[in-house]
C-alpha cells in the first residue's frame, strides 16, 4: 500500500480528532462505526443468502416544510405534509430490530420539525446524519447536538454568496451558512457540507481553493452529489454534461490523494463503475407523507407506514413495487434512471399504478416532460480509485451486493 496514502487520509482523519470533542468522537466510533459495520455484514448475508429484505441505511424525510426556495428542488416547500412523531420514532425503531442504527435525515428543513431533537436524544444509540441548509443553526443548538453526541450535520452549501442567493430564493445565504457552520465548528462537532453539481456552480465548488476553505472553516468532509433537474421547476440546462461529470470524477480521485478533508460519492465503486445505492438495496427513502421511495429524487410509491410504521418490516419484506423497481433499474443501467432514461421510468410507474407522494400532486406529469441528460455510467471511460483507502472502503461498501450480476 501506499504510504502517501495513509498520509492523506490520516491527515483528514487527524483533524477531526484534534477538532472535535472526546464525546463526539466516541459516539462516532461506537454509534456510526462500530454499528455500522455489523449492519452492513448483516445485511451483506441477507442479500447473498436471499433472506427477507431489508435495506442497510434509510434515509428519512421528515417534513416538506422549508426556509428557502431552492431553484431544481423535488421538496414541495410550500407543503405541509410531515411524518408524525409516532412514525418517526417507529421507524428507528423498526430499523434497529434489523441491525440499522445509521440514518439520513431530510427535509424541506428537518430543523422546522418540531419534537425532532427529543426523537434522536431518545435513539441515543443510534448515529443522525442531518441534511440542512444550516441558516437555523444557532451556538445554542449547537451545544445540544454536542451534549447529544450522535448527530452530524451534513450543511449544503450550493455555490458562493451569488450562486446561494440566486439558486437558493433568499438573500445572505452563504453567509447565514457559514454562520452555521461556525457554531457547529464552536461545539466541535463533526461536520459535513454536501453540494449538488450543475452548470452554474462547477467553477466555483470543483477545485482544491473551494476544499481549502471548507476545511479552513471546519468542514471534515465533503459531500459531491450530481444536480437532478427534477422538481416543480426543473432547470434542464443546468444539469452536467457527460465531459463536466467526467471532471467532476477526476477532480474527485485526484484530491483524494491529499485532499484536506474527506471527500464523499455514492455514485462509483472502487474500480469507478457507476451504480445506484437504490438499485443495490443499500438504501430506501421514506417520505414525509409516509410513503416508502426507491429513493429521494422519485416521489412515487405503492407502500405506506401505518400510525406508528409498525408495518415498516413487513413493507420491505413483502414489496413487490420495490423488489421490480431495484431489478428494473439494475437491469437497465448502472447508473440514474431518472436521469438517462425518465420514459422508462414513467412506464414503469404506470405499469405498477404508483401513487404521487406529494403535496402537490403534479410528480407524473413532471416525468412525462423530462428528458434524457446525462448520467454517471460511464462506460469505457471509467475512473478507478486511486487512492489506497478510498479504494479499500469503496471495495467494502460500495460493490453492488449482487445487483449488476
Amino acid at each position: 500500500m501506499k504510504l502517501k496514502d495513509y498520509t492523506a487520509t490520516a491527515k483528514a482523519a487527524l483533524r477531526v480528532a484534534m477538532e472535535c470533542s472526546p464525546r463526539i468522537l466516541w459516539k462516532f466510533m461506537y454509534n456510526f462505526g462500530w454499528r455500522n459495520l455489523k449492519n452492513i455484514n448483516q445485511f451483506e448475508r441477507r442479500q447473498a443468502k436471499g433472506e427477507d429484505f431489508f435495506p442497510a441505511f434509510i434515509m428519512i424525510s421528515i417534513t416538506e416544510s422549508c426556509n428557502l426556495a431552492c431553484s431544481g428542488c423535488w421538496v414541495t416547500t410550500t407543503g405541509k405534509q410531515s411524518l408524525s412523531p409516532e412514525q418517526l420514532d417507529g421507524i428507528i425503531s423498526q430499523s434497529k430490530r434489523k441491525g440499522s442504527y445509521f440514518f439520513g435525515i431530510l427535509g424541506g428543513e428537518p430543523l422546522l420539525y418540531k419534537g425532532l431533537l427529543e426523537i434522536m436524544e431518545k435513539h441515543s444509540d443510534c448515529y443522525f446524519q442531518l441534511f440542512t441548509n444550516g441558516t437555523l443553526i444557532t451556538e445554542e443548538l449547537a451545544l445540544r447536538f454536542k451534549k447529544m453526541g450522535n448527530i452530524t450535520p451534513l450543511i449544503s452549501i450550493e455555490g458562493l454568496k451569488q450562486e446561494s442567493d440566486e439558486r437558493r430564493g433568499r438573500n445572505d445565504v452563504f453567509e447565514k451558512t457559514l454562520a452555521g457552520v461556525r457554531a457547529c465548528r464552536k461545539a466541535k462537532l463533526i461536520i459535513g457540507a454536501a453540494a449538488s453539481i450543475c452548470k452554474s456552480n462547477f467553477n466555483d465548488l470543483v477545485n482544491r481553493e473551494h476544499l481549502e476553505r471548507l476545511a479552513a472553516e471546519g468542514i471534515h468532509y465533503f459531500w459531491y452529489y450530481i444536480y437532478r433537474p427534477v422538481g416543480p421547476n426543473p432547470n434542464v440546462a443546468n444539469a452536467l454534461d457527460e465531459d463536466e461529470i467526467l471532471d467532476l470524477r477526476r477532480f474527485i480521485v485526484e484530491q483524494r490523494k491529499n485532499a484536506p478533508l474527506l471527500l464523499i460519492d455514492t455514485y462509483w465503486d472502487d474500480k469507478g463503475n457507476a451504480l445506484c445505492p437504490a438499485a443495490t438495496g443499500m438504501s430506501h427513502h421514506i417520505a414525509p407523507s409516509g410513503a416508502v421511495e426507491f429513493c429521494p429524487p422519485i416521489q412515487m410509491a405503492k407502500d405506506f407506514i401505518n400510525e406508528d410504521a409498525s408495518n415498516l418490516v413487513d413493507l420491505f419484506r413483502q414489496s413487490e413495487f420495490l423488489d421490480q423497481f431495484r431489478k428494473m433499474t439494475a437491469e437497465k443501467s448502472r447508473g440514474c434512471i431518472i436521469l438517462e432514461d425518465p420514459e422508462k421510468l414513467v412506464q414503469f410507474l404506470e405499469m405498477q399504478e404508483a401513487i404521487d407522494s406529494t403535496s402537490r400532486q403534479t410528480v407524473a406529469q413532471e416525468y412525462l416532460t423530462m428528458r434524457p441528460v446525462a448520467g454517471h455510467n460511464l462506460q469505457g471511460k471509467e475512473i478507478p480509485e486511486e487512492n489506497v483507502f478510498y479504494r479499500i472502503m469503496k471495495k467494502k461498501y460500495f460493490f453492488g451486493f449482487g445487483a449488476y450480476g
